[in-house]
């Protein structure tokens, strides 16, 4: 049973700092690439960044460029989003998803991810 439980998130204050962790189990972790993507109150999924399964190649959303770094450690299936200088419009839901077949680079198709995690709340506030 495939399972991706996403933890870290939080309340932080504009320019502040966030490190969100995902834990995969229950399917082969290193030959999947994933994805990071949130939804803001409102508002509809958004890409955000991802990472191929080697780590090896990683792409970001524009507007969180330069702030988040996405990493991955196979031996721990674990995926990880750094964000740094969160800005109040960083607020929303953040999702860990799994790219649903190989590829050998990052897709920002949300349709093409077939697993997700339930979510973890980043509000960033003063």
């Amino acid at each position: 049973q495939v399972r991706l439980v996403e933890s870290g998130g939080g309340l932080a204050q504009p320019g502040g700092s966030l490190r969100l962790v995902c834990e995969a189990s229950g399917f082969t972790f290193s030959t999947y690439a994933m994805s990071w993507a949130r939804q803001a109150p409102g508002k509809g999924l958004e890409w955000v960044s991802g990472i191929t399964n080697d780590g090896i190649e990683t792409k970001y959303a524009d507007s969180v460029k330069g702030r988040f770094t996405i990493s991955r450690d196979n031996a721990k299936k674990t995926v990880y989003l750094q964000m740094n200088s969160l800005r109040p419009e960083d607020t929303a839901r953040y999702y860990c998803a799994r790219d649903s077949q190989y590829r050998i680079a990052v897709t920002t198709d949300l349709d093409l991810y077939d697993e997700w995690g339930q979510g973890t709340q980043v509000t960033v506030s003063s």
